[in-house]
């Protein structure tokens, strides 16, 4: 079982990743190989909707930054869990950008892989935030994986957000999920069960 973490913020041990780090233990502690992946701190071009990828699938035409890396990393993990720290009440623009890229060019390597969401903030924005990155989950044909609370934790230092106890054991509690949910999939294998094939071809436009 292995379990890609990226962390969607500016900063490479902030906030965020912290969140996710407390997450990587447990999995880590559940016999999960984790690997938490910085976005970086520098420009990430946004998609253009060039749709090169649909003539060369599971690249993006853009070579020159992480999207196509995480694509191939995709390919090997099992589940993902994607953490952002809230900008005015929504997903940080770098983690978005990178996401559409991703998937527009390599949703095939996320297909059936549980996936979950984890936010940071000060404050507010929060739940906002969570589901747009859950958005990614249920058009990609992926297990949305849930916890006890919403997978958030509160702080505006990585020291503040240790003393979000309830938090912490809501990440904590959702990294046990997704270790079951993992084993669940891995004994259904076993069992001879596979993934459905998704339709596909009908497009209905709503202007007439």
């Amino acid at each position: 079982m292995k379990v890609l973490l990226l962390n969607g913020s500016s900063r490479p041990e902030g906030c965020t990743c912290t969140a996710l780090r407390e997450a990587a233990d447990v999995l880590e502690a559940g016999g999960a190989e984790t690997e938490l992946l910085f976005l970086g701190s520098g420009p990430v071009l946004d998609c253009t909707a060039c749709r090169t990828c649909q003539k060369k699938p599971g690249k993006c035409v853009f070579d020159d930054d992480i999207v196509n890396r995480i694509i191939e990393k995709a390919r090997e993990a099992d589940a993902f869990l994607f953490g952002t720290p809230v900008y005015y009440a929504h997903p940080s623009g770098r983690i978005l950008s990178v996401l559409d890229r991703v998937f527009f060019a390599g949703k095939d390597a996320f297909a059936h892989k549980p996936g979950a969401a984890i936010v940071s903030a000060r404050r507010a924005g929060t739940t906002a935030s969570v589901d747009v990155l859950n958005k990614y989950f249920t058009i990609a044909q992926m297990p949305v994986v849930s916890s006890s609370y919403w997978n958030v934790v509160h702080g505006n230092t990585p020291e503040e957000v240790r003393q979000d106890l309830e938090g912490l054991q809501t990440v904590r509690n959702l990294a046990r999920n997704m270790l079951w949910l993992l084993r669940c999939i891995e004994a259904g294998e076993h069992a001879g069960i596979r993934p459905p094939q998704a339709e596909s071809g009908a497009r209905t436009s709503f202007v007439r």
